[in-house]
């Protein structure tokens, strides 16, 4: 069973929300999924060790895996396409998250298009295609993404700083 973008982005939401108890019809609508589309992301990344299953019927991130993934694999799995110049969301290093690290975006920001973001600069697709939209509808979401994007595209210095934060906001705290 072969893990796919969505199943990823299923398991770091849940990672995010670990008390939120969503139906799969529920977790469809927040991540722009159809429930049938979300029930089998869950039984992927459960199969892959991203989620587990507890005592309860709700399944859980298994963050230390979820992070080994996103760390070491991730860029690897699902390689980050570059689209050319383009409208959309900040994303990587030119993200809100990251603004104190590395200040204001360069003259191509890294952006995922969308026909409603306010910057201009070098697309980055998203992990599937409405992911954009999951992001922008919860702002941890959205942080966790260009975090992850991040560490798809960025360099050492990047890497480093977009690993610690997104293991303090999995931890449940606010990034550094």
């Amino acid at each position: 069973m072969l893990l796919r973008p969505q199943d990823f982005v299923v398991a770091l939401k849940r990672g995010l929300w670990p008390d939120k108890a969503w139906t799969y019809p529920q977790l469809g609508r927040v991540l722009f999924l159809s429930a049938s589309e979300a029930h089998a992301a869950v039984r992927r990344a459960v199969s892959s060790g991203l989620l587990y299953r507890p005592a309860g019927p709700r399944p859980q991130a298994n963050v230390t895996n979820l992070l080994e993934f996103t760390v070491h694999g991730l860029r690897y799995a699902f390689v980050a396409e570059r689209t050319g110049l383009t409208r959309g969301h900040p994303t990587a290093s030119a993200a809100p998250i990251l603004d104190k690290w590395f200040g204001a975006p360069g003259p191509t920001p890294p952006v995922w298009p969308h026909p409603s973001g306010p910057a201009w600069g070098e697309g980055l697709s998203p992990l599937y295609r409405r992911a954009v939209d999951a992001a922008l509808a919860d702002d941890r979401l959205y942080s966790a993404l260009a975090l992850v994007d991040a560490l798809r595209i960025g360099g050492a210095r990047e890497r480093a700083i977009a690993q610690d934060a997104l293991q303090q906001l999995l931890a449940g705290g606010e990034p550094p």
